[in-house]
Parts: C-alpha cells; sequence; structure tokens
C-alpha cells in the first residue's frame, strides 16, 4: 500500500531584487510573448535571467525548444547556480518527459530548496521535484504565456505567492461542489494527461493516498479524459485520495460533455470533488501549490492552506 502522502519542505519566499532564472524545458517560446513576461517581472523588481536555449528550436521536431540535452542542461545550470532565487518555466507544451531522466537530481538537492514555477507539461517535473526534491512547487502561470502576460488576476495572484504568501493562503473560487463535503491532505496534481502518461516512470508520485488532487487538461476530448481517469483508478493511484478540485477543461467540448465523465468516474470515490476550481489552462489562472497540507471545502469552493506556500 502506498504510504500517505506528507508535506514537504517550502522554499523561502522572493524579496525584491531577487534573480529568478527563465527556462523552456519543453514547447517552443514566442520571443514577443517572453519579452513581455520578462517585462512584467522586472515591474515586481525581480531580476530576470533568460536561459541560453529558450529561444532554441529543435532541428527536427518543432513542437521541441531545442534539443533535450540543452533544456535539461538550462534548468541544472538555473537550478544549482546560488545567485538564482527561483526558476521559472516559460511555457509547457511538451518535452518534459524527454529530458526529466537527464537532469542529476543529486546535484540540485544539493543546491538546496529554491521556488520552481510553472503547469501543464510542467506536471512531469512537479512530480519530479516532489519525489526527488521533497520540494513544495508552485502550479502557476507561465512566464512567456499569453494567459500570463495578458492577465492582471493571474498575474497578482502568482505576485502575492511568490512574495506576500500569507496573503494568499485561502485561495478562493468560482467552483461549486460536484460531491459536497471537506477534506484534508497534502495538494498534488496538474495536468491529467501528464500525470496518466507519467504512471510507472522514476520520478512519478506512486499514488495519491492522503492528497488533495488538483487535475485540469486542455484539448482532450471526453473519451480521452474517461481513458485518462480510467487508467488512475485501475491502477489505484487514486486508492485514499481524500479530495479532488477539478480546475479548467479547455478545448475538451462544452463542459456539459466533460461534467457527466467526471462525475461518473469521480464521484464514486466518495470524498469531496469541486468542479470549476479556476486553476489550469484558463483566464484568471490562480496560483496552486503541490506538496502543502491543507482543507479543501467543496461547498465553499475553498482551498485553505495549513501554511503559506513559501517560508
Amino acid at each position: 500500500m502506498t504510504e500517505p502522502l506528507r508535506p514537504l519542505v517550502r522554499p523561502s519566499r522572493l524579496a525584491p531584487g531577487a534573480r529568478v532564472a527563465v527556462v523552456a524545458s519543453s514547447g517552443p517560446v514566442c520571443e514577443e510573448r517572453l519579452e513581455a513576461g520578462l517585462d512584467v517581472l522586472r515591474g515586481w523588481d525581480l531580476d530576470p535571467v533568460v536561459a541560453p536555449h529558450v529561444l532554441d528550436r529543435h532541428g527536427e521536431f518543432d513542437y521541441l525548444a531545442g534539443t533535450d540535452a540543452d533544456r535539461a542542461a538550462d534548468l541544472q545550470r538555473a537550478w544549482c547556480d546560488p545567485s538564482v532565487d527561483a526558476v521559472l518555466c516559460a511555457r509547457g507544451g511538451y518535452g518534459a518527459q524527454r529530458m526529466v531522466d537527464l537532469l542529476d537530481w543529486a546535484a540540485m538537492r544539493a543546491a538546496g530548496p529554491k521556488v520552481f514555477v510553472g503547469f501543464s507539461d510542467i506536471t512531469v517535473l512537479h512530480q519530479a521535484f516532489a519525489t526527488r526534491l521533497d520540494l513544495v512547487t508552485l502550479h502557476g502561470p507561465a512566464a512567456a504565456g499569453v494567459d500570463f502576460v495578458k492577465n492582471a488576476r493571474a498575474q497578482e495572484h502568482l505576485k502575492a505567492t511568490l512574495f506576500r504568501p500569507e496573503t494568499v493562503r485561502v485561495i478562493p473560487s468560482r467552483g461549486t461542489a460536484m460531491v459536497p463535503g471537506r477534506a484534508r491532505g497534502v495538494t498534488l496534481g496538474g495536468c491529467l494527461s501528464m500525470i496518466a502518461s507519467d504512471l510507472g516512470t522514476p520520478h512519478a508520485r506512486t499514488g495519491a493516498r492522503g492528497g488533495l488532487v488538483l487535475l485540469e487538461d486542455i484539448g482532450e476530448q471526453p473519451y480521452r479524459i474517461d481513458r485518462m481517469l480510467t487508467q488512475l483508478l485501475r491502477t489505484g493511484w487514486l486508492d485514499g485520495v481524500a479530495g479532488i478540485a477539478l480546475g479548467s477543461w479547455a478545448g475538451c467540448g462544452h463542459y456539459d460533455t466533460v461534467r457527466p465523465v467526471l462525475l461518473d468516474r469521480l464521484g464514486g470515490l466518495g470524498v469531496p470533488v469541486v468542479e470549476e476550481f479556476g486553476f489550469g489552462h484558463c483566464d484568471d489562472a490562480l496560483t496552486t501549490p503541490f506538496g502543502v497540507g491543507a482543507e479543501l471545502d467543496a461547498d465553499a469552493g475553498e482551498l485553505t492552506l495549513d501554511e503559506p506556500a513559501l517560508r
């Protein structure tokens, strides 16, 4: 039986002047949006530095930001640089699975904890940072993502999480209870398709026992969502889960066709489930920490952290 999840190590919050590295671990990055994202970070009195290969394009596969080795080297170099206080992913896309096994996890652990931010394909790295570094990470906007550079609420929620995490211990949403109730546990999750495809790999979480699972996705048809949730159920990954928060399902068809699948696959677990929580691939996306103890109130649509996401 999988051991219940436990809270992970919280990295330190950022202060004005902090140096943050921007890396591209997955898909290719739009230079214009990258510059806009850097301007936002500079406006927060941060010192952003761009990793050498962020604007690279893979010579054969146009869905990758450069080679696997270069993307891994950028992330590892940034993480192990003692002058860097946080590492922000420029975007998601696809490619983290191809480079995660190239990272030197012993060296990254020795470098000590720091802030890590990203979402979507970055789910693979969130899982690896939890299992290899025992580290709380932030499921939040991509630094060069259109949902960040053009959305004030997403910017403000991430900024508050980075600088004043005690002010966002209660993460409210416009969500409603699919299954009512309250539950306590440790947060984890991310993009459903990434969690499903990561099953059985060396750096993935082996289960969600004692966890509050946050799930969302983009561009997946209802039958594919059904298939992935069924896979999590059949493998036992959801055994002992304490509660579930469901984020955005952009490009997955009308929500009226997605909701019955979510209810059918998750409603029978006997745990609170809140829908349309407001994180993931959506406007006004909330930053949610993974690896912290929290209470999920499905009826109120709130996630209350036991302590701030960052120290």
